[in-house]
């Protein structure tokens, strides 16, 4: 290819986190939905010790976006390539690198490099992809410094737990339960409002309004991944004040003795500056953490007994 119409950018930004702990959170791919915004899932296609093949699962203009792309990992140097497999007019090729430099202990530098050809070559296009590459290149970075300080510095502010329920049964229909829940009003006494769409088969987004334990309502909308008849999972986008961010799965899982495994995983980060206004003047973290994991863990263990029953009744 003509050397000229390659273009090769570059963005950085400084994060207050130790190096080694950005390569770890960008090289391992389930953590993205935590620190990447558009993120909903990310799975291995293939995977060996330094390169492997992935699935990214994205928002993009309000859209589940899905596409594959291969990596190179290089831990010593703290450097991850990529490469896009396919990629999508007006772009011809894209890849590029994440790199991580430490400036002291505890403060490094993120360079994203980009590298890229326009559909013919053409002019016009190269300059579209330029204004994308430069803004999206800007707004990741930011939001990935942010996540990257909060999942670092705020162990407490991190949590994640599991609630499980044994059915006497197959697990296919628990997982209908779940995956139709469209019909969650009628089937779900804390689910007050419901409206999925589902364009794409297995690309759900979920808005529903939640009843709390203390009678009020809650709008939430997630963006839901789902594997027949395995598990489905989900990020919320719009999200409970208490909360910066929220992702889970439901996983269905056939025993050998006829009987199957229903669970339902949550991992949220809450959002201290929110703990007051919610849960008193005198409530902290560890509150705000008894607080999400009695109202999260009763919503599941309530979704999960009613897909029980649900499974049960039709074997």
């Amino acid at each position: 290819m003509p050397q000229q119409l390659l273009r090769e950018v570059q963005h950085e930004i400084t994060v207050l986190a130790p190096a080694d702990d950005i390569y770890r959170l960008i090289a391992e791919v389930e953590n993205w939905p935590r620190i990447f915004p558009p993120t909903v899932h990310v799975e291995h296609v293939e995977r060996g010790t330094t390169s492997e093949r992935i699935q990214i699962w994205a928002t993009a203009n309000d859209e589940v976006k899905t596409w594959t792309s291969r990596r190179t990992l290089d831990p010593g140097g703290r450097r991850v390539e990529f490469r896009q497999e396919v990629s999508t007019p007006p772009v011809a090729a894209m890849g590029g690198a994440w790199v991580i430099e430490p400036r002291s202990a505890t403060e490094s530098t993120i360079r994203l490099l980009h590298d890229y050809r326009a559909v013919d070559d053409d002019p016009e296009n190269l300059a579209w992809i330029d204004r994308a590459v430069d803004r999206n290149s800007r707004t990741e970075l930011a939001a990935l410094k942010s996540n990257v300080e909060a999942v670092t510095a705020g162990g407490d502010l991190l949590m994640s737990f599991v609630d499980s329920v044994r059915i006497a049964g197959p697990a296919k229909a628990a997982y209908d339960f779940v995956n139709e829940a469209d019909r969650w009003a009628e089937r779900l006494p804390h689910v007050a409002r419901v409206r999925l769409t589902e364009e794409t088969p297995g690309l759900q987004t979920l808005e529903m309004d939640t009843r709390t334990q203390e009678g009020a309502t809650h709008t939430t909308k997630s963006i839901r991944v789902c594997f027949p008849h395995q598990k489905i999972v989900y990020k919320q986008i719009t999200l409970p004040a208490l909360m910066t961010l929220h992702t889970g799965c439901w996983t269905f899982t056939d025993e050998e003795d006829g009987t199957s495994t229903a669970s339902s995983q949550h991992t949220v980060v809450l959002k201290p500056e929110a703990i007051a206004a919610i849960l008193g003047p005198d409530a902290g973290v560890p509150q705000a953490r008894e607080y999400v994991r009695g109202a999260l863990g009763a919503n599941s263990r309530a979704t999960l007994g009613h897909a029980r029953e649900y499974a049960e009744s039709r074997r």
